[in-house]
Parts: C-alpha cells; sequence; structure tokens
C-alpha cells in the first residue's frame, strides 16, 4: 500500500504577467472604483510585503484572482441586490476565508 494519493491536485496557473496592471484599469474604469481601488491597492501592497519576506507569489496571484473573480460576478450581485432578494442571513467571504486557513 503506498502512502502517496491517488490523485494530484489541479496545479493553480499563475496570472498573466501584466495581469495586476491590466486589474488595476479595469478596477479604476468601474462603478466601484472609490472603493475598490484603495481595497485592491491595500491587498495587493500587502501581499507584497509577504512575498518579499517568503519569497512566495502565491498570495501575489491570490490577490489578482480575488479581484479578477470580484469583478467577474459584480454583475450578477448587482443583479441580485435590484431584485430585492433578502441577504440578510449572508456570511461575510472575508470571514469564512479566514476559517478555512486555520
Amino acid at each position: 500500500m503506498s502512502a502517496q494519493p491517488d490523485h494530484t491536485p489541479a496545479p493553480l496557473h499563475a496570472p498573466a504577467p501584466g495581469a495586476p496592471a491590466e486589474l488595476l484599469a479595469r478596477l479604476r474604469s468601474s462603478d466601484r472604483a472609490e472603493r475598490w481601488v484603495p481595497a485592491f491597492e491595500r491587498e495587493w501592497a500587502a501581499a507584497l510585503e509577504e512575498s518579499r519576506r517568503t519569497f512566495s507569489l502565491a498570495g501575489l496571484y491570490e490577490v489578482v484572482r480575488d479581484w479578477q473573480g470580484r469583478l467577474a460576478h459584480a454583475p450578477a450581485v448587482d443583479a441580485f441586490i435590484a431584485s430585492g432578494h433578502d441577504d440578510s442571513d449572508a456570511i461575510d467571504m472575508t470571514e469564512l476565508r479566514g476559517r478555512r486557513r486555520r
């Protein structure tokens, strides 16, 4: 019997080299630019500092993927809010992500 897993997880692909700059340009042109640009810049700066400390690009990749997801899903979120659905029982995703990392 082998101690190796019987499957290998799919590797995460690195974003394209220009992805952060393209993402920032898209954020700046969005309706949410006033809130999203400073938030992205804070997260990017924190991930960059972590990257310098750990010599790992994983945090930078994660920031890019998270913000690409936010941009991609913004129209669906807008439609949900406009529909009047009750979201009072929603879970804060940052809290949920924090639980997963522990």
